[in-house]
């Protein structure tokens, strides 16, 4: 059957005789191809040629959604494989996604990140409470250790760059549906991608249409393919962030300097920030229960911040929304989703980076394993058990422990404050650091864990006798609001 597809598809239109007279030469070349395999490396048959044209062999063809960190290191991973033809889709190339963008340093060495990536190697950071009480974090990292702040619109171009070196073909588009066959999880049917394309010098996209094999949803918390494939709604943040020139003697401050405020005038559920950048800094915030209200708390972060960047020039307002949990449904079919629009961002300290440009890895290796040289497209059950069981394994606690951290702390002034006094304990200190720059959770001293528990609550106790009030608001419509 597969033999008779190839001979169809090497000629279209063709007659009978012709047809069968293909499909004998396809059967000998395979014959060959099989024999030679006996004596040579292995390799998958049929996928010897792949950079012909002409070439006696068949590809899949796998649709990467989206070019930030997840959709570019899904790629990269594809592109390298002659089985598989490998289309990225980007609708804005030079897109600076609004985000802290702060990256742990086990991600520089595990994507092989140049120095140009990174614009600051924060050292240091202040936890600036309600009250206005700092402590000041860092004196646990060693000379080499580092948080890496990058602009997105360097560090996306940089991973897509390196997926289209390694041959993904890129398409300038925008993804606006999917025609997913009814029966798509128990047959090999393709899926068709309706996008715009959109040429040089033309601001109007041209309607085009892509059959495909397979597809990784990469596309954000907004997800045109998490919609396509019925992948369920979820909570989501808004994450607002103004980039702001500062004179460069305030510069000096930030040169290795982070800073993070709470309290329910920043944020009612989350943090405030000022991120160091390469010739600015980030100044931002974000909130899931009271979205209607990001630009007052917006306001109050620059109020906070005060004179650390009076006379700045603000040069560029981002909004973005920010998944809150996992999407129900993560694989449909052929179909699944990583970065964002999987819901791969954390609780409390609201990391996404790291995790987007991992699942895209993860995906794509546990994809290519299961595609076996381009032999067989692997079935949902069979994606769920590699990539969403290996992931679920790797990263569960993370987000467990992070999602319990924010529901403890981040809850009221009284909490925020307990959990700015915990941050002066060394210990607290070494266990946050290691846990975010190695991506792994810390913390296995019995004595050192129960002498912690006994602060917090004593630190938890102060707080909610000396903190002010939280602010009272209200907005029950659009706090129901999901994507």
């Amino acid at each position: 059957n597969t033999t008779m597809k190839l001979a169809i598809a090497f000629s279209p239109g063709s007659a009978v005789n012709s047809l069968l007279n293909t499909t004998m030469k396809l059967a000998i070349a395979f014959s060959v191809l099989a024999s030679a395999s006996a004596f040579a490396p292995h390799q998958s048959v049929g996928y010897t040629a792949a950079t012909s044209s002409t070439a006696l062999s068949m590809k899949y063809k796998v649709a990467v959604v989206g070019g930030g960190p997840a959709g570019a290191c899904a790629a990269e991973i594809f592109a390298q494989e002659k089985g598989i033809d490998t289309v990225l889709f980007e609708r804005k190339l030079d897109n600076a996604k609004p985000c802290g963008g702060a990256i742990p340093l086990c991600m520089v060495g595990e994507f092989d990140l140049p120095e140009t990536v990174v614009d600051r190697k924060v050292r240091k950071m202040n936890l600036i409470s309600p009250s206005g009480a700092e402590v000041a974090i860092g004196d646990t990292l060693q000379p080499d250790e580092y948080i890496g702040m990058c602009r997105r619109e360097i560090l996306d171009k940089y991973l897509r760059d390196r997926a289209f070196g390694y041959g993904a073909e890129c398409v300038n588009g925008l993804v606006t549906s999917i025609d997913v066959p009814e029966d798509h999880k128990t047959t090999e049917k393709q899926y068709t991608i309706n996008y715009q394309e959109y040429q040089e010098g033309s601001s109007a996209g041209v309607p085009k249409t892509m059959n495909v094999d397979l597809i990784i949803g990469a596309d954000g918390a907004n997800s045109r393919v998490a919609k396509s494939m019925d992948a369920g709604q979820y909570n989501f943040a808004i994450a607002f962030q103004e980039r702001i020139k500062i004179p460069d003697d305030k510069m000096k401050f930030y040169e290795e300097m982070a800073e993070m405020y709470v309290g329910d005038d920043v944020s009612p559920d989350f943090y405030g920030w000022v991120f160091p950048k390469y010739d600015h800094v980030g100044v931002g915030t974000g909130t899931v229960v009271n979205r209607p209200a990001i630009k007052q708390y917006q306001k109050a972060i620059r109020d906070r911040a005060g004179d650390k960047i009076a006379g700045g020039k603000i040069i560029k307002v981002e909004a973005h929304p920010i998944p809150e949990h996992y999407r129900p449904r993560r694989v449909q079919g052929r179909i699944a989703l990583v970065g964002d629009a999987a819901g791969y961002v954390t609780k409390c300290s609201g990391e996404g980076i790291y995790f987007a440009a991992k699942s895209g890895r993860m995906a794509a290796e546990e994809i290519v394993k299961l595609m076996d040289g381009g032999k067989h497209l692997p079935t949902q059950q069979e994606i769920e058990n590699t990539y969403i069981k290996k992931y679920d394994a790797a990263y569960g606690p993370t987000y467990f422990v992070l999602d319990a951290l924010q529901k403890v702390f981040y809850v009221n002034n009284g909490a925020r404050e307990a959990f700015v006094e915990l941050c002066n304990s060394k210990y607290v200190q070494q266990v946050t650091f290691d846990s975010y720059l190695y991506k792994k959770v810390q913390g296995n001293n019995p004595l050192d864990d129960l002498k912690l528990l006994g602060e917090t609550i004593g630190c938890l106790i102060k707080g909610y006798a000396n903190a002010k009030p939280d602010a009272v608001f209200s907005n029950p419509v659009e706090s129901q609001k999901r994507i």
